[in-house]
């Protein structure tokens, strides 16, 4: 770990941010989690994949 976390992490134990910052990192986690609990039991819908090509050949 880096003095600068350190540092950081003891500013926050004597400042901690505001209780609506608080709630709004938790609740973007918690839209991510989701999203990805949706994708690993139904899995990635097939039209936003991507088509694999080869390489590209200059002609």
């Amino acid at each position: 770990m880096n003095l600068n976390w350190l540092i950081r992490m003891s500013l926050w134990a004597r400042n901690p941010p505001p209780m609506w910052k608080v709630k709004l990192v938790v609740g973007i986690v918690l839209i991510c989690l989701v999203i990805y609990g949706i994708e690993q039991i139904w899995g990635w819908p097939e039209f936003l994949t991507m088509e694999k090509r080869g390489r590209y050949v200059a002609p």
